[in-house]
């Protein structure tokens, strides 16, 4: 469990000057993954935690699980996640949260085996790098659970960020 807390710790994706800025060359226009995050959503817990680890799918929540991509087929006990890919970038008035979007996972951690649809994990990280606000699918619960984790990282990122998705996280 040390090393779960550890993992918890870890903070967004830091912001990085644009190695292409003013030159023009090769990669200009390329999407870059240093300012995407993984943020997972335990329901059950009702917390919220950024996992790097996630973008090869080596998470702690991840790590050791046989994923499934058919969730009737994972033995009952399953522990419900969102996990939520979160691209930060920057406007004259600073950092603000650009794309988010979710996707549903399960896990049984006894049985070692999970659900995921990794088509829709690797196109939810796309659309969020490009800017998209995807988190109608999440429920109440997980809405509020993000919304306080991405506003208490940093309230002033939440208050530049889109209504798109402060809307989209009201639960009122």
């Amino acid at each position: 469990m040390d090393q779960e807390k550890k993992k918890k710790n870890i903070g967004f994706n830091i912001i990085k000057n644009d190695p292409t800025d003013g030159h023009g060359g090769f990669g200009v226009g390329a999407l870059s993954l240093d300012n995407i995050s993984p943020v997972f959503v335990d329901i059950e817990d009702g917390e919220a935690f950024v996992d790097i680890g996630a973008m090869h799918a080596r998470s702690v929540v991840e790590k050791g699980i046989k994923f499934l991509p058919n969730k009737d087929d994972v033995p009952e006990g399953a522990k419900p996640y969102w996990l939520v890919w979160v691209t930060i970038d920057r406007k004259q008035e600073g950092p603000y949260y650009a794309g988010v979007t979710a996707c549903y996972m399960t896990v049984n951690r006894e049985a070692r085996r999970g659900y995921k649809s990794l088509p829709e994990h690797v196109n939810k990280m796309d659309k969020s790098m490009k800017r998209k606000i995807m988190v109608d699918t999440m429920d109440n619960r997980s809405k509020d659970i993000l919304r306080g984790f991405l506003q208490n990282h940093d309230r002033e990122m939440w208050e530049r960020s889109a209504d798109e998705l402060k809307e989209g996280l009201c639960t009122n």
